[in-house]
């Protein structure tokens, strides 16, 4: 049957898929625009069982915020090529989802919630699979709740963050971000000292005493030195007690008190797409 250029269009619109897969669904379903994208959206399917093994290495690291600047989301949309990952449409899609993605709390509430035309995002996804060719999944989904919530994105979306304060003071949002890029630059392991797991500490405390033993220092200092090399490892690797990367002459909490004496951060979350 004849399809018309307009009823193409539509369905490129509607489902973002190339102009000749278009036509084509549209002439099997004999010109109906529901029957053509579900057509598409089988064809997604197929290819997403057979490419369901690959590894999803590429894509892009966003976070949002809410209007209310109270609960804040981090996600990865993860492909498997870098071309795919710089690709116009393919970001659109992850600001689309991120967006969508702050008004839920877990991955699994998130894939199956309400995308548009009433299609699950798990299910416009495996839709986009069939436009693309290659895999798509969002592969990281982090939270943060707090009073006042503040993000930050590296250029070049293969990093983002997000930074829980304890109140909403009148420079939270300027507090907020340069917490969110210390947390970018520097990977902190956990918020403070008593938020680093208790494995890792001991851990950390071996890895020390054993350093020393080598060093001929003797068996019964070996713990007053190893307090004071986790104390050091605290400071290096947890964000209250970190160097503040735009003045290392202070800490993050007393740069965050310069701004309230009584302000803190309450939480963090960090997604990289090379982890």
């Amino acid at each position: 049957m004849q399809i018309k250029a307009a009823e193409v269009n539509s369905l490129r619109k509607k489902t973002g898929a190339g102009m000749m897969d278009c036509k084509k669904a549209l002439v099997e379903a004999n010109g109906d625009l529901e029957k053509a994208v579900e057509i598409l959206r089988k064809k997604g399917q197929k290819i997403a069982a057979n490419r369901a093994d690959r590894e999803s290495m590429e894509g892009v690291v966003l976070s949002f915020v809410n209007e209310a600047k109270n609960k804040g989301v981090v996600i990865s949309l993860n492909c498997e090529t870098d071309f795919v990952a710089k690709n116009e449409d393919f970001i659109n899609l992850a600001t689309e989802l991120s967006q969508l993605a702050v008004n839920y709390n877990s991955l699994e509430e998130f894939n199956n919630a309400t995308y548009k035309d009433g299609i699950t995002v798990e299910k416009k996804l495996i839709e986009q699979i069939g436009v693309i060719g290659e895999k798509i999944e969002v592969k990281s989904f982090k939270v943060v709740e707090a009073p006042f919530v503040g993000s930050y994105i590296h250029p070049g979306n293969q990093i983002a963050t997000l930074v829980g304060l304890s109140k909403g003071v009148a420079d939270a949002a300027e507090a907020a971000k340069n917490v969110a890029m210390q947390v970018a630059a520097m990977n902190p392991i956990a918020l403070d000292g008593d938020s680093v797991d208790a494995s890792i500490v001991e851990k950390e405390v071996e890895i020390a005493k054993e350093q020393l033993r080598k060093e001929g220092k003797p068996e019964a200092m070996l713990d007053n030195i190893a307090k004071g090399k986790i104390k050091r490892f605290f400071k290096d690797n947890t964000l209250l007690n970190q160097d503040y990367i735009k003045d290392n002459k202070q800490s993050v909490i007393q740069y965050v008190q310069s701004i309230d004496k009584e302000l803190t951060v309450t939480a963090f979350e960090r997604v990289s797409l090379a982890s």
